[in-house]
């Protein structure tokens, strides 16, 4: 398939052309541009935020049946474009077409989850004394601004659509300039479902000048933003100045607890593949492989043999188990941090370096005995590198597991029950996988502690972060 044309949407419209600046669209594996992005100007953004407000004068009216048949409507259609949407996906991002094929499923999971959600905005009645009455409900925050990354190009426009407009809010979405044709087409879904043209809008620029000139609209009432850290502190004081509701899905750095009662071949089984999914460019990789002395030299040989027989192609190729990483930056950073690593005393057992002379391709790593003010270990790689340090005692291992600010998602292997007690109690995570890495789903709260963020998307908890409550008492 060929790789579709590129624009904004406001108001319903194909925006391009006139003049405005544009952002080459490149192929991560291949390193060919795909296509040219207009980027929009003050009057586009100024456009898109009345058209918002519009939007949510008439979404908030509309029924919770109205809400739910949009969004089937567009899950239905997901699936019909599933192929389509995926190639696109992977032409843009690098990561394996089975991969955006599950985003693909990700998203019409959610969207019909939240069809389902949007007749259980529940309110109460409090008990009061007769002649008085006191209610408390929910109601749509308003126009939400929601800030997507390139690593789901499918997932992350998905989750910050499907919320909003169960909840009765309008969106102006500013997905990533990396990946505009996946979010797009997200979207086409929901307005070819029926969604009204001024609910969603979909904006791209340079992400600064984005982020101010939405964020100090009055119009904008909630930001949702999935990305780094610094980047979400940045936005958060700049939401702060209007006190904006905000949903941070911030960096993670995820330690992995394997004790010595586990079988090691079945957790690597599971583990290195999870590890080297989308290349590592997952907010919830595993990343710091906390093992007990017991089972180490067996674990880090077997992880470091894995790694190694991975292939690594082309995501659109049969067979390719890792792609390229999505833009040149991410191998400038896997050089840099992976060098310091070994400068302060670590040893790479393999990987470490770029593959190929096209696309941005690098070798799944793995390193061993890495010093804690290694920068590694220190700040998210968001690549293709597992670090695997030895450890003695249970409480030595959480005291690592927290010894970040970060808490995004942890996992740990252990057959001890009153042992997972301890961990479910005591490791510092929005998200926690105990003998497994499913710790996503539609119906589950997904979001993290410390500096990993605030708030909650998909599950109940991601519909809610987009009402507020109001009490109501009458006399």
């Amino acid at each position: 398939m060929e790789y579709p044309a590129l624009h904004m949407i406001i108001d319903g419209e194909k925006v391009s052309g006139g003049g405005r600046r544009t952002f080459d669209v490149v192929n991560p594996a291949t390193g060919e541009r795909l296509g040219e992005l207009p980027l929009a100007d003050a009057a586009d953004l100024d456009r898109a935020l009345e058209t918002a407000r519009e939007g949510f004068r008439i979404w908030r009216e509309s029924t919770p049946q109205q809400r739910a048949a949009v969004l089937q409507g567009a899950a239905r259609l997901m699936l019909e474009r599933q192929e389509d949407l995926a190639r696109v996906a992977t032409m843009e991002e690098g990561k394996p077409l089975a991969e955006s094929r599950i985003e693909v499923l990700m998203n019409v999971g959610l969207f019909n989850f939240y069809a389902g959600e949007v007749f259980r905005i529940y309110g109460r009645a409090l008990v009061r004394p007769t002649g008085m009455r006191s209610t408390v409900m929910h109601q749509p925050v308003g126009v939400v601004a929601a800030f997507a990354p390139w690593n789901f190009p499918l997932g992350n426009p998905g989750r910050k659509l499907g919320a909003p407009i169960a909840a009765g809010c309008s969106v102006i979405l500013k997905s990533a300039e990396e990946t505009p044709a996946s979010a797009l087409g997200v979207l086409q879904c929901l307005l070819d479902a029926g969604l009204p043209k001024q609910v969603a809008q979909a904006v791209f620029g340079v992400p600064d000048e984005v982020s101010r000139h939405l964020l100090a609209s009055p119009i904008v009432r909630k930001l949702s933003f999935t990305g780094s850290t610094v980047v979400g502190k940045h936005l958060a004081k700049l939401a702060a100045d209007d006190m904006k509701r905000t949903t941070m899905e911030l960096g993670g750095h995820g330690p992995v607890l394997v004790f010595d009662d586990v079988d090691v071949d079945r957790v690597l089984d599971t583990m290195v593949p999870h590890k080297y999914r989308n290349a590592g460019q997952v907010c919830v990789s595993p990343t710091r492989f906390i093992v007990q002395d017991a089972v180490f030299e067996k674990f880090r040989t077997g992880f470091a043999e894995r790694a190694s027989a991975l292939k690594i192609g082309n995501g659109l190729e049969d067979g390719t188990q890792m792609g390229p990483m999505a833009n040149p930056r991410r191998p400038e950073a896997m050089d840099r941090m992976i060098g310091d690593a070994i400068a302060k005393g670590a040893t790479l057992h393999t990987g470490g370096k770029r593959v190929g002379n096209a696309g941005y391709f690098y070798a799944p790593s793995v390193l061993s005995d890495i010093s804690l003010d290694a920068e590694i270990m220190n700040e998210e790689p968001f690549g293709p590198v597992a670090l695997i340090n030895r450890f003695t005692s249970e409480d030595a291992m959480i005291e690592e597991a927290n010894r970040l600010p970060y808490g995004l998602a942890a996992y740990a292997w252990t057959q001890d029950s009153k042992r997972q007690q301890r961990l479910m109690r005591d490791v510092e995570s929005g998200m926690l996988g105990i003998n497994s890495t499913m710790i996503g789903g539609a119906d589950s709260p997904f979001g993290g502690v410390k500096w990993s963020g605030h708030g909650h998307e998909d599950g109940p908890e991601g519909l809610m972060a987009c009402l507020v409550t109001k009490a109501v008492h009458e006399g």
